[in-house]
Order: C-alpha cells, then sequence, then structure tokens
C-alpha cells in the first residue's frame, strides 16, 4: 500500500525518535509476557470451575479459554486488511495508535475485576479486548518503522525495539512475581488480590510508557486521504492474493507457513494451561517455564540465525519443524514435571527462531521487482492470525470432546508434519528479494 508522500516533517534516524519508537515494545510487551504468556492463564485455570454450563454448553475451563483466544484473533484477522489501509494509505497512525492503546490498557485495568465464576464474562471481554487492542495497536505501531528510519537502519532498529520488549516485560514480570510470591512483604494477605494487582501494574506500564512513544513519534499529516479506506485495504489483500498464486515457491510457502504457525503459536499460549491442567504444576512452577521460555528463546534466535547464515533458510526451518514435532510428542507422552520443565527448554529454542526466519524467508521470496512490500506484509499477518485461529480452535475443541489436551497436542504435531512437507518443496532460488 503507497503511504502518502507529503505531510511528515522530521528528519529520518533521529535518535529521540527511534527510542521513542523502542519505547512503545517496552510500554506493550508487558501484556504479551505477563497477560498472555505467564499470570492470567494461571490465575484463569485456577478461579474457573474444571467443568460448567457455558451459554447452554458443557464447557471445560481449557477449552474455553483457548475458545477466547481464537475470536479474539478472528477478530483481528478481519480487521488487519481495514487497519493496513489506514495506516499506509490514510496515515492515523498515531490517532489509532492511540485509541488501541487505551483499549487494550484499560482492558487490563478491568481484568481487576475478574474473580471467578461469577464475572466470567467480565473476565473473557476483558482479555479479549486486551488481545485486540495490543494485536491491532501494534499494526500502527511497526507502520511507522520505514518512516521513522532509512532502509539500512530497518533492522538495527527493530533488534532496538525487540531489545526494549523483552527487558521492559521481563522487568514488571518479576516485580508482579515477587508480589504474588511474597504478599506480604507489600502488606497484602490475599494471593488472589496480589494476582490481580498485576493486572493493575500491566495496565498502568503499557499506558503510562506509551506516552512516551505518542510525545516523540511524528504527528500524523493533516493531507493525508480519508475516503474508501476499508476498500483499499481489501484490494490490496485481492492483489497480493492473485499475485501470489503466480509464484510457486511463495504460494508452497505460505501454506506451510499457515499449517506450522497454528501449531506453534497454539503452543506458545497454551503451554501453561496444559502445564496446569494436565501436570498440576503451581503457579510458582508455572512462572519459572515461562522465564525458561524467554531466556532459552534468547539463544535459540541466535542459534538459528547463525544455522541460516550456513546451511539457508529453509534447512533452517525444516530443523526447527522437527524439533516442533519432538516436543509435540514429548508433550502428549509426559508424565513427570521435570520431563516438562526440558520440554520447555526446547520450546523456548524453537519458539523464536521459528517467527524470525518465517519472516526473512518469505522476505526473500517476495519478487525482486517489487517497490512497495507493505500488501505482501499485510497479507502474510492475516495469514498468520487465521493460523492463531485455527490452532488454538481445533485445540480447545479436541480437548472439549476427548476430555483433556494431550490429544490435542497430538493434533498440533500433525500440523508440523503437513507443513515441514509442504515446505520441503520451496526452492529460495526463485523470486528472491535483495538480501
Amino acid at each position: 500500500m503507497s503511504r502518502p508522500k507529503s505531510g511528515y516533517t522530521h528528519q529520518l534516524n533521529d535518535k529521540r525518535i527511534e527510542n521513542g519508537w523502542a519505547m512503545f515494545d517496552w510500554a506493550n510487551s508487558s501484556y504479551a509476557l505477563v497477560i498472555t504468556a505467564a499470570i492470567f492463564p494461571i490465575y484463569f485455570n485456577a478461579v474457573i470451575d474444571d467443568e460448567f454450563i457455558f451459554m447452554g454448553m458443557k464447557m471445560l475451563d481449557s477449552a474455553l479459554f483457548s475458545y477466547t483466544i481464537s475470536f479474539a484473533y478472528f477478530i483481528t484477522m478481519l480487521a488487519l486488511p481495514v487497519l493496513s489501509g489506514i495506516a499506509d494509505y490514510g496515515g492515523k497512525r498515531m490517532f489509532f495508535m492511540k485509541i488501541f492503546t487505551t483499549l487494550g490498557s484499560l482492558a487490563c485495568l478491568t481484568l481487576f475485576l475478574f474473580k471467578g465464576m461469577d464475572t466470567l464474562y467480565l473476565g473473557l471481554i476483558c482479555f479479549i479486548l486486551a488481545i485486540i487492542g495490543f494485536e491491532m495497536g501494534k499494526v500502527f505501531y511497526n507502520s511507522f518503522l520505514p518512516i521513522i528510519v532509512s532502509k539500512d537502519q530497518l533492522d538495527r532498529v527493530s533488534a532496538k525495539g525487540f531489545s526494549y520488549g523483552y527487558v521492559g516485560s521481563v522487568i514488571l514480570l518479576i516485580f508482579n512475581l515477587m508480589v504474588i510470591q511474597k504478599p506480604e512483604w507489600f502488606g497484602i494477605s490475599d494471593v488472589g488480590f496480589a494476582t490481580r494487582l498485576a493486572f493493575i501494574t500491566v495496565g498502568l506500564w503499557w499506558l503510562g510508557f506509551a506516552q512516551v512513544s505518542f510525545s516523540r513519534l511524528p504527528k500524523d499529516p493533516k493531507d493525508a486521504p480519508t475516503d474508501n479506506l476499508v476498500s483499499k485495504g481489501f484490494e490490496e489483500l485481492k492483489k497480493v492474493f492473485g499475485q501470489v498464486k503466480q509464484f510457486k515457491n511463495i504460494k508452497r510457502f505460505l501454506l506451510a507457513f499457515f499449517f506450522y504457525m497454528a501449531g506453534s503459536q497454539t503452543v506458545i499460549m497454551l503451554a501453561s494451561t496444559f502445564a496446569s491442567g494436565e501436570l498440576k504444576f503451581e503457579a510458582s512452577e508455572l512462572i519459572v517455564i515461562i522465564l525458561i521460555l524467554q531466556l532459552v528463546g534468547i539463544l535459540g534466535a541466535f542459534l538459528f540465525s547463525k544455522l541460516s547464515g550456513v546451511k539457508g533458510n529453509i534447512f533452517t526451518l525444516i530443523v526447527i519443524l522437527t524439533i516442533w514435532i519432538g516436543i509435540c510428542v514429548s508433550g502428549y507422552l509426559v508424565q513427570s514435571k521435570s520431563t516438562f520443565y526440558i520440554i520447555a527448554a526446547f520450546v523456548g529454542l524453537v519458539m523464536g527462531g521459528i517467527q524470525s526466519m518465517s519472516r526473512s524467508t518469505y522476505s526473500k521470496l517476495i519478487p525482486e521487482d517489487t517497490e512497495d512490500t507493505t500488501s505482501y506484509f499485510s497479507f502474510y499477518d492475516v495469514l498468520e492470525k487465521a493460523a492463531i485461529v485455527g490452532g488454538t480452535f481445533s485445540f480447545g475443541f479436541v480437548n472439549l470432546i476427548s476430555g483433556g489436551m494431550r490429544n490435542s497436542i497430538l493434533l498440533l504435531a500433525l500440523y508440523f508434519v503437513v507443513g515441514l512437507i509442504i515446505l520441503w518443496g520451496v526452492k529460495m532460488s526463485t523470486n528472491r528479494l535483495n538480501g
């Protein structure tokens, strides 16, 4: 999608603007780690009955958690083309970045009122709104990058954002763990209250530090077009879909990507739910798992980056998918907590690698003469969200009909197998983009 040529007056590669952009990752990554991965899944499992009637149907707590994620990402998937049109054609980056940041952070603050079955619907609605605020806010956050730095600085500044996000989210998680594990240090006697305070800290952290980004990033241009933004977004997706069909390697890669991302993202989002439901991990033990995932993830991203430099992207992805298949099979068979810690370490090893390698592989497959790749990545993002919807929904469905999550893990293994088979035929020598 073409961006407006006029309206922005800032200088490229301004350090103050760069750091302001990276601070948004510091702000919103607190949600991704503390709410999505670490504390909220544990809290949800603790305060919600194992089995109950939901909207007239028999429901398991773990299945409902999966369905809730599916629903939130389904909404995000439908909205992405519209948001991409607004960001790239309409230029309303800052306005909507503020809107979705406010939505997500207020939803986290309101999660404090979610105490159990009596407030189940409130908890579900707030969790859904937090996911939507986080994912949709990222669309506008990411769209700022190419307008604040030159092409040769994209990788450096993007990595800065990632590092800010990792450090910020871990700091907040460690603080919340101290409050939850040692509430008496803070004059708190109720562990449930201490846990719900974590939702307050995320909302305040997210909204508070985002103000740095809002004050430093360029303001929206006043002369940006405002007509037909919705249709523009869908037209671009339709155009890219028509182009993708012409390139065998891109088409094959994206099909493989859909299947293996359905598996990997579902594992990452529901690992703690599986550990608590099937292996009866306590909250403190689950937090250790989350920290293992984060710390080993850094090592994994580095190792697979090195491997791709020697053996190429497709070989590296095949290695990663093979490990993922082993993880799922091991997850189906695991009976002891000590073994699960080892499995978690392997998840951490490959969870960052599969995302970074997929994005770089896709970049290299895009035709060389493509001047503006934003439309291609909008299509890529929609497909990723669709994979999350499919993976989490199928996980919850198999869990519900089988009465446990182990069969769901086997289904995810099948996703990786299918993805691996399809990926095997992708050739990197065709349609390669520079770098």
